[in-house]
């Protein structure tokens, strides 16, 4: 064993082979594997061995597709088998609202290239003919997803890495994780002690272990995962023998089960409701080739559930029941990247679905650690996206509920109730009093909407809109014509301040910095010219600033905060977190309500639209910018939390007489819409440039060398080749979530050609009208050049939406081909929502105030 590597990945099962292999390919050759047992030893050999492209993520289906279509290479390159298997699968619709969501998940899939089809259940039959057609009322099949060897695959991997150069040492526990001064790891085993640059956590079962060994609380927890395996069974031989084929797989979600052929009998597992953790605070380390005991009463309901639905499988023989331990995060997807407040620490870990996401992971993590960059947007994989109330006990909770409903539809109204409340403000009580419908804003409960005075606070999950909507477009109208009041604590705070702030936040940020008392917006880019943040700043005094944010990403830009920070201590980094609160006030009296709360000029000559003040408000001490995210008139109002009680109690009782509401989320989100204002997250991501994202004004080219600004000043040159817009939409019931397809009636002009924000290429489809199944679409060149003038075909994708209640109108954000995104035509666009494409028009500015006359007023 060498003393000395470049790095050393932690873990011998398939995702720490793969990143080993992907870091090789990537021509860091001086690196080693170190597993404490044998390659597979965790939760790898006892896997289903189940793969598929289909994620809730655009993004992560890209890396699914990419782990998927590098099986074969792998074989080709090793000689190893891995034992692939690619038959296709159904997924299972029993309810009109299931097959609403599969509506949803065949319309994102126009714009990812990925070939769905919608069918009938007797068309599903006729592929899987142990099923009872009767119990459903439709199917989704999709011709990428299979099965394969799970120790023949990671032995794949790990060959191919040891052919380009990687090392693999076995049967060698590590012990300890110490760090240097100068940053150099020291990896202690049970045979001696390995030093390094970079540590990857791929410890799977013991991820939780090595992470304490650095003081890290990794959100992770092992579940018990059963599946069984029948006898061989006729009607799968006679299937098999007449089709000359092997059976697809099978997700039925009533039964919350998944089954497939395994050699000529079947093999069914469940995600059960009654679901139970394994070992959920320590993982033993001697734990390695062994099964836990079998529970089949905790699996009966399902079981009962999938014979009915499939029942020659109640008559076959169960020839095993396995039982193995998996892990996962709180919200089912991966962890992976660095580790906020550790240099050169990697996590590669809760990666349940190993044989879907391992290549991808392997493939993301090593372009990260060796160009500073995954190269995709990794977001929904981040390690990044959980803050520190993600601990032991809130993991645990979080952790069976998402298991427990792996299967259930998440409707896009629907709040999740385990592990919470995890933190509240000052105001919780008094907001949930006052009728509040409470959500989950990273770990933080931020009212929703308001239900009125004997009406119960909670929402009808539904696709359509809700009981919800006739009382936010309440709050609306009453903010937009009056004054209205909404808690804005779950925004991240910063201060940034030293001798050497100016300067760090203009090499961080596309805007100029503003100068005392004033306030600018800016993004933030990577080194790719990509939007990874959107911020407001506000210079407070002399070598101070505060900085304004989303809070879901907190962590990802402190850890980009800390990355750049100059060695020679000039720079100070802050992060708030809940111990600074707010209050936001907006609406035509809003200026009004304020200086009833002051003992200061707050007119508007005095204190202008991008005015920063420290004042009192309502005898508290508080910061106040003059901006607010609904577009209108209005005021952040920033604060202590002892003093937000104080505060809110002193603006409604001084905004009783213009009427003043409180209003929620949902209506902060509704007026946004109006405004044509992007969200981070989904307008603006990893993947989209500023041009493209319409943040052209606030990116100065000119200022200095900033971070991706040779990237950016490519892309204005070039020409952006998307452009993000808003879009007016004929929805009937239902409004835009996200990820919708949006069509396009294009003719003979060529308007370029897009991609998917996963980079799959759309299809062509020929029909109008209501969306064409598979068997009916015309797939053609993902040009748009040559196609039939008034051919319709898919052009971009929804980033999000909702109603615009003021202006009564649904609305929508997304990307086009920028040479689409100014032509407001009518019967241009379509949005294709539940199924059914619904005419669209592009709206230019702002249909809210236009001008910013009110906002700036």
């Amino acid at each position: 064993m060498k003393s000395h590597v470049k790095a050393v990945v932690i873990g011998g099962g398939v995702v720490g082979c793969s990143v080993l292999y992907h870091l090789a390919k990537a021509g860091w050759t001086d690196i080693m594997l170190i597993e404490r047992s044998e390659l597979t030893s965790g939760s790898t050999w006892h896997a289903a061995g189940g793969f598929h492209t289909l994620n809730g993520d655009p993004n992560v289906a890209k890396l699914q597709a990419y782990t998927i279509s590098l099986y074969e290479e792998l074989e080709k390159l090793t000689g190893q088998a891995c034992g692939l298997h690619l038959v296709g699968g159904f997924q299972m619709a029993d309810t009109p609202e299931r097959m609403d969501f599969l509506r949803l998940v065949h319309a994102k899939c126009r714009y990812l290239g990925m070939d769905t089809e919608l069918v009938t259940p007797s068309e599903a039959k006729a592929m899987f003919p142990i099923m009872d057609e009767s119990n459903f009322v439709g199917a989704l099949w999709d011709p990428i997803e299979g099965h394969l060897d799970p120790s023949g695959t990671t032995h794949a991997y790990a060959k191919a890495a040891k052919m380009l150069g990687a090392e693999i040492v076995l049967r060698n526990p590590v012990k300890e994780l110490t760090q240097e001064p100068d940053g150099t790891w020291n990896v202690v085993t049970v045979n001696g002690t390995v030093k390094c640059e970079h540590v990857v956590n791929a410890g799977g079962l013991w991820a939780r272990e090595i992470g304490r060994m650095v003081g890290v609380e990794l959100p992770v927890l092992a579940m018990e995962h059963m599946y069984l395996l029948t006898e061989d069974m006729p009607e799968v031989m006679e299937y098999n023998a007449s089709s000359g084929r092997e059976l697809c797989h099978v997700i039925d979600f009533k039964g919350e089960i998944y089954t497939r052929q395994e050699r000529q009998g079947m093999l069914l597992g469940t995600y059960e409701k009654a679901c139970k953790p394994w070992s959920p605070v320590n993982t033993p380390w001697d734990f390695g080739h062994e099964l836990l005991q079998p529970d089949i009463d905790r699996i009966a309901p399902s079981l009962e559930v999938g014979f009915r639905h499939f029942p020659a499988i109640e008559k076959a023989g169960i020839k095993q029941i396995i039982n193995g331990p998996f892990t996962f995060a709180p919200d089912g997807n991966p962890l992976v990247g660095p580790v906020q407040g550790l240099t050169n620490f990697w996590s590669a870990c809760a990666v349940m679905a190993g044989f879907s996401q391992g290549g991808g992971v392997g493939l993301a993590l090593s372009n990260w650690m060796v160009n500073g960059d995954p190269g995709f947007d990794l977001w929904g994989m981040d390690v990044a996206r959980f803050g520190e109330w993600a601990g032991l006990r809130y993991t645990n909770a979080k952790v069976r509920e998402n298991y427990s409903r792996r299967f259930s539809i998440r409707f896009p109204n629907e709040e999740l109730p385990a592990a919470r409340p995890a933190q509240t403000t000052p105001l919780y009580d008094t907001m949930v009093a006052q009728n509040a419908v409470m959500g989950d804003s990273w770990g933080l409960e931020t009212p929703l909407w308001f239900a009125p005075e004997g009406t119960e606070p909670k929402d009808i999950v539904s696709f359509h809109r809700s009981n919800d909507f006739e009382h936010v477009g309440a709050e609306v109208r009453a903010t937009r014509e009056r004054v209205g009041v909404t808690e804005i604590a779950n925004f991240a705070k910063y201060e940034v301040a030293g001798a050497g702030a100016e300067a760090f936040l203009n090499r961080l940020m596309t805007n100029r910095m503003p100068k005392t008392g004033r306030i600018v917006l800016t993004p933030m880019l990577n080194e790719n010219g990509k939007l990874i943040g959107d911020f407001t700043i506000a210079k407070t005094g002399d070598e101070k600033f505060m900085i304004w944010g989303s809070s879901s990403a907190q962590k990802y830009h402190m850890r980009w905060f800390e990355q750049h920070l100059p060695a020679d201590g000039s720079v100070r980094i802050h992060r708030f977190d809940q111990t600074l609160v707010g209050l936001s006030i907006a609406g035509p009296k809003s200026q009004a309500l304020l200086a009833k709360l002051v003992d200061v000029d707050v007119s508007s000559a005095a204190f202008r639209f991008m005015d920063f003040r420290e004042m009192a408000v309502g005898g508290a001490p508080c910061m106040v910018n003059r901006i607010t995210y609904t577009g209108d008139l209005g005021y952040e109002i920033w604060m202590q939390p002892a003093y937000e009680r104080l505060v809110y109690a002193a603006i409604k009782e001084a905004g009783a007489e213009f009427g003043i509401v409180d209003f929620g989320m949902r209506a902060l989100l509704s007026m946004r819409l109006e405004k044509n204002f992007p969200t981070w997250y989904r307008e603006l991501r990893p993947i989209y440039g500023p041009f493209e994202g319409g943040m052209d004004r606030f990116v100065k080219l000119e200022k200095n060398d900033f971070i991706g600004r040779e990237a950016a000043a490519k892309e204005k040159a070039d020409g952006p080749k998307l452009r993000r817009v808003s879009l007016v939409v004929e929805a009937v019931d239902a409004d835009v979530m996200g990820d919708e397809p949006i069509w396009a009636r294009v003719g003979d002009t060529d308007h370029g050609t897009v991609s998917g924000p996963d980079g799959h290429g759309p299809k062509r489809y020929g029909k109008d009208g209501q969306v064409a199944t598979r068997s009916e679409a015309d797939y053609g060149a993902s040009s748009i050049r040559g196609i039939r003038d008034g051919e319709w075909r898919v052009v971009g994708w929804v980033t999000s939406g909702g109603y615009a209640h003021y202006i009564d109108k649904s609305m929508a954000q997304g990307y086009v081909p920028a040479a689409l995104s100014t032509d407001e035509r009518e019967g241009l666009f379509e949005i294709e929502i539940l199924g059914r494409r619904c005419p669209a028009r592009i709206n230019v500015e702002p249909l809210f105030d236009p001008s910013g006359e009110k906002m700036r007023g």
